[in-house]
């Protein structure tokens, strides 16, 4: 197994660290995990394909923990499960020279993410390319004290990092309209969101979708991986 590829697939759903407990399901050639943040702004999950591994499911405690010894192999990498009768307690992974046992948590110590059974119609949608990613990036690094962005509505709704009604710092980004039905302006956490992007910054496409009740949706495809994010609005829709 090529190390580089597991790792893509703990930091799209790791987040720069917001995340670091989750469940890993492997079944059927695939990896897959839900997760959501403490604060419940933002939750989804991401799906890892062509992986040959053995049906099970995974407590990962502290994913931080599980990067760092990660980062001690080669990129070439062997992994198995230890187990006490059908219970697997640890996971060893080994390259030709060094191995590690990381301990597994127990799948009830971990909190399922929320169950999103019924979506709103996502009325607005726009077109995420690598340029607005890498200027999203660039504009929260030169705003490090704003925690917000705002889709602004209007004939040309605009991405607007520091937004307010009053006289502020603030960094404006076009967006690329395919549906706009919005009728009021809505906030996301911009941190969460910049971390989105950085995990899937080889992305060339993707589509974020907003819904007028407030929550957000954006879909990334990345060869083996497929990653979804839904974020809640901040601050509502206003």
């Amino acid at each position: 197994m090529n190390k580089d590829k597991l790792n893509k697939f703990i930091q799209k759903y790791n987040l720069g660290g917001n995340i670091s407990s989750v469940k890993w399901s492997f079944k059927n050639g695939k990896l897959k995990t839900n997760f959501v943040t403490d604060d419940k702004t933002l939750l989804g999950n991401v799906i890892l394909d062509n992986i040959d591994f053995e049906n099970c499911n995974l407590g990962i405690y502290s994913t931080g923990q599980l990067q760092k010894m990660l980062g001690v192999l080669d990129d070439d990498v062997k992994m198995s499960l230890t187990k006490f009768g059908d219970k697997a307690v640890s996971l060893n992974v080994k390259d030709n020279q060094t191995s590690f046992d990381y301990q597994l948590a127990d799948l009830i110590a971990i909190q399922d993410p929320p169950s999103l059974k019924k979506l709103p119609d996502f009325e607005s949608k726009f077109k995420i390319d690598g340029n607005f990613i890498n200027i999203f990036i660039k504009s929260k690094n030169a705003l490090t004290d704003i925690d917000s962005f705002t889709i602004v509505n209007g004939k040309d709704p605009k991405c607007i990092i520091g937004y307010d009604k009053n006289n502020t710092n603030r960094i404006t980004m076009p967006l690329s309209v395919i549906d706009n039905n919005l009728s009021e302006n809505v906030v996301f956490n911009a941190n969460l969101f910049k971390e989105v992007l950085s995990a899937n910054k080889e992305c060339t496409s993707a589509i974020f979708e907003i819904s007028s009740e407030g929550l957000g949706r954006i879909t990334f495809n990345i060869d083996d991986y497929k990653c979804t994010y839904y974020l809640v609005a901040t601050q509502g829709v206003s």
